[in-house]
């Protein structure tokens, strides 16, 4: 890094990229230097777009490119392994999007990958960032509701989705698990940490992805998670957790909240509420702002998604998936 404003290159040109790049030139620390795609022409567009001075048409010359501090890899991800760790072997620090990789074997070599080259590396976890979601750790933390009993947390989509569509696409990592069920899972592993033992079922697709899957976690202090993700039903996308002196629940879109509701006995409902300054809800620049801060104090990794709690999440979506048997071609002859 040069300076104070940290230099971005930005992988693949989706609808998720052009969020995160939208928010990014916002930012008066960030600048946006380089953007690639698989093809000239798409990065191309994409550099017009957002006033990008550089577009590459393949990945390489991006991760090879000196002007930039870290690259943010947006590809499905199926792909984050080869694109993230060409990053990374070029000396580019990065900010991979979720799911981290395909499997918790992916998900380490990327870890060992960031070590061995001393260079920064965060999953692109935005819940972990949003500042109501923060609050809300902090008052679990702080056993406002007592200790967390249960936990419950749902994500789905109502479709339908063609077979041709990436999420029924196993190639491509396809189904509900891995794009939404990351969500719930995360939730759940940010209050209570790993699980001792997940139980699972699904319903498949012809092509072999979940179309939807219900997971039952367990903790050896007793608690529960029920979490629940969908790409073939609309679901609330809410969430509660409730402890032995309360509960908290999120009406609606649970990993970009603006509101809280706590409930405890005897009292009436206290209601926490998204600051306004912070953005509209689906901004993505709380994490952002975590990369950089993370960047400017030396850091290689983040505090609020730190790499073990990536790896531990990525641990139980791989049980999950054992227990409802979906598995991707690129695992073939894997362990």
């Amino acid at each position: 890094m040069t300076g104070e404003r940290v230099r971005w290159g930005i992988l693949a040109t989706g609808g998720i990229a052009a969020a995160f790049t939208a928010d990014l030139v916002d930012m008066p620390d960030a600048e946006v230097v380089a953007v690639a795609s698989r093809t000239d022409a798409s990065a191309k567009a994409f550099a017009e777009r957002f006033g990008i001075p550089k577009a590459y048409g393949d990945w390489a010359s991006l991760a090879e490119d000196p002007d930039v501090d870290i690259v943010y890899v947006a590809t499905p991800h199926a792909a984050h392994r080869v694109a993230a760790g060409m990053c990374l072997e070029a000396g580019r620090h990065v900010l991979c999007e979720k799911a981290f990789t395909l499997n918790t074997r992916e998900a380490q070599e990327l870890v060992d990958l960031a070590k061995r080259h001393d260079r920064f590396l965060m999953e692109a976890m935005w819940m972990y960032c949003n500042p109501l979601v923060r609050q809300l750790k902090t008052l679990v933390d702080d056993g406002v509701i007592g200790e967390v009993r249960t936990v419950q947390a749902d994500f789905g989509l109502a479709g339908p989705f063609p077979p041709s569509h990436r999420l029924r696409d196993p190639a491509q990592g396809g189904g509900a698990l891995l794009d939404l069920g990351v969500y719930p899972v995360s939730f759940a592993q940010l209050l209570l940490g790993e699980p001792s033992d997940v139980v699972a079922r699904a319903v498949l697709s012809d092509e072999g992805v979940d179309l939807q899957t219900g997971a039952l976690l367990t903790w050896e202090s007793g608690a529960l998670a029920s979490v629940h993700c969908s790409i073939n039903g609309g679901t609330p996308v809410s969430a509660s957790i409730t402890g032995s002196e309360g509960r908290i629940d999120i009406p609606d879109g649970f990993f970009f909240p603006d509101r809280l509701v706590l409930h405890r006995d005897g009292r009436d409902p206290q209601e926490f509420t998204a600051d306004q300054a912070d953005g509209p809800r689906t901004s993505l620049k709380h994490e952002a702002a975590e990369a950089m801060r993370a960047l400017r104090a030396g850091e290689t990794e983040s505090s609020l998604i730190p790499l073990d709690g990536t790896l531990a999440v990525m641990r139980t979506l791989d049980a999950i998936r054992d227990r409802i048997g979906v598995r991707y071609p690129s695992e073939a002859g894997t362990g």
